[in-house]
């Protein structure tokens, strides 16, 4: 007789738990309210879907910079090439980009959602609108859900219910209370791949200012680099965001005891002497002119203002009248542009939460918990979380993957 199994989730680990459950033989019940599944999947990559990272098993867990050891096992079992592999085989053809980042050819997140739910359809799982309130247990074990709607019974129940990131996706932190009701440590969810607030009222006078090929270096309180990556950026009226600061964010952990500070290269492609000449030529070429028309034509309109204030230099200087000290200070700034940062913005504005169920508590060759027979738990639910790049769809489509499969492998009861 087949297995029954409720998935409660319907995201990437969701999702994929559910195909491969089914593929084992099992009767999937998927639990999803949302309207749509795979919702926080189709606004990923901005729209186009980071499916993995085309690298080896090795350099996906290199990227994940807190309890990558737990998914040892899962990337064993279904890693990069897996998720490739299983997506192709589904229909969606792939590319692989700058950093080795996978992506549909199409650049359409739908293509990936699509893909699942036909996969989903061709193998009879169940999908229910409802919310799941609480895994139901017998005698220790897992035995069915409750939801708002009804109850469904079950041989294995799978709690892939994602994070507290985007909960406008159904992402509500629903998992975690009903992981904590079952026994399970919560570490305390924060934001990862997420804005950052800064102190210092000129990103606010910069306020929508995107800045490109541009390098971000992030520094400890000790003065160690911990990040260092070229890219793009963005002022807000709170700090900063933009691919580059989320990247950086990852690595910002402790704010409790730790102080960071950013440094922008606005001119990586010129060393401090070379951007020094180029300086002095400007000066010497157009001397009758404005020292501020000299810097306007080094740093977008918006931050002209800010570099003056920065260099404290007074109101219709010339640029005949510029001093050796005033010149160098204007390539330190342009080199080492200074934004103190003081925090993550909320965990519900970030991409990817981290923290979740405690891992030693979750077996992490089959993801069962160890403290629930027949409960399994996958994807942002679990207190992982990578770099950007596919790995943190990655861990989604591996721990879900796990957990279907072993869901629904015969045991002996």
């Amino acid at each position: 007789m087949s297995k029954k199994i409720v998935v409660i989730g319907g995201g990437a680990a969701g999702l994929m738990a559910s195909i491969a459950a089914a593929e084992q033989g099992a009767l999937v019940t998927l639990l999803e309210p949302n309207e749509r599944l795979g919702k926080k999947i189709n606004i990923t990559g901005k729209g186009r879907c980071n499916v993995t990272n085309n690298c080896s098993q090795e350099e996906l867990l290199a990227h994940v910079p807190h309890n990558g050891r737990f998914l040892y096992s899962a990337f064993s079992r279904f890693g990069s090439q897996d998720t490739m592999a299983f997506f192709e085989k589904a229909g969606v053809a792939l590319k692989t980009e700058r950093g080795n980042r996978v992506f549909p050819q199409s650049d359409s997140a739908f293509d990936i959602t699509d893909a699942l739910r036909r996969r989903l359809q061709q193998l009879h799982v169940n999908w229910v609108r409802d919310r799941a309130l609480e895994v139901l247990q017998t005698e220790g074990r897992a035995a069915g859900v409750r939801g708002e709607k009804g109850t469904y019974e079950a041989d294995a129940v799978i709690l892939a219910t994602g994070g507290m990131s985007y909960p406008g996706t159904g992402s509500t932190g629903d998992g975690y209370r009903i992981a904590s009701a079952l026994g399970h440590t919560i570490v305390e969810p924060r934001g990862s791949l997420v804005p950052l607030e800064s102190s210092d009222p000129c990103c606010g006078k910069m306020q929508g200012l995107a800045l490109k090929n541009v390098e971000l270096t992030a520094f400890n309180k000790k003065n160690k680099a911990v990040f260092k990556e070229f890219g793009e950026m963005l002022f807000t009226h709170f700090g900063v965001s933009g691919p580059l600061v989320l990247s950086a964010s990852a690595h910002l952990r402790n704010w409790d005891k730790e102080q960071y500070r950013l440094q922008i290269d606005l001119k990586p492609a010129l060393d401090m002497p070379k951007l020094e000449a180029r300086i002095l030529r400007d000066l010497t070429e157009q001397h009758n002119r404005d020292f501020e028309k000299i810097v306007a034509g080094l740093v977008p309109h918006s931050m002209v203002a800010v570099v003056m204030e920065k260099l404290e230099i007074p109101e219709g200087l010339k640029a005949n009248s510029v001093t050796r000290e005033q010149r160098r200070a204007l390539v330190e700034l342009l080199k080492k542009f200074p934004v103190p940062v003081t925090g993550p913005r909320p965990v519900r504005e970030a991409i990817v939460t981290a923290g979740g169920v405690k891992v030693s508590e979750v077996q992490p060759s089959t993801m069962e918990s160890k403290l629930v027979e027949g409960l399994y738990l996958a994807g942002e639910l679990l207190d992982v979380d990578a770099y950007t790049g596919g790995f943190n769809l990655q861990i989604a489509w591996a721990t879900g993957h796990t957990a279907g499969v072993s869901a629904a492998e015969e045991k002996e009861w």
